[in-house]
């Protein structure tokens, strides 16, 4: 089930990028089921023990999933996304949403993840946590 805040979120974006948010909600909520779910910094973004590991928020021209160890994950698909270790894909319209990648994807955020709850008590530094 989607967190409340989340699909209030998701009920405010336009009808097409709606589809999409929800499909990833669905999608990441089958598929990690022992995290943690709300709005952080105004996006829908999920936790493993405190840890962000991915989220979603709607662009001007789209709606980007992020993976905050995406980097990590050898996934060609996934487009660095600033300094540190994340990676994003970026979906216009929900039939590019490919199932088995996304899976594929959730599988590797609870396996492979970079230490950002401490980012700011490390000054910037990021350690591997798995």
């Amino acid at each position: 089930m989607i967190n409340a805040d989340i699909q209030n979120y998701n009920d405010h974006l336009e009808l097409s990028d709606k589809a999409i948010a929800d499909n990833l909600a669905n999608i990441i909520n089958e598929n990690l089921t022992a995290t943690e779910s709300k709005i952080w910094h105004a996006h829908p973004v999920w936790f493993i023990d405190g840890n962000p590991v991915v989220g979603y928020s709607k662009l001007k021209d789209s709606v980007r999933l992020l993976f905050w160890s995406g980097q990590s994950f050898d996934e060609p698909q996934l487009q660095v996304e600033g300094k540190f270790k994340a990676a994003e894909m970026r979906y216009k319209h929900v039939d590019e949403i490919i199932e088995q990648d996304l899976k594929r994807w959730l599988k590797k955020a609870e396996s492979i993840q970079w230490d950002y709850k401490n980012l700011v008590k490390r000054k910037g530094l990021l350690e591997r946590l798995k």
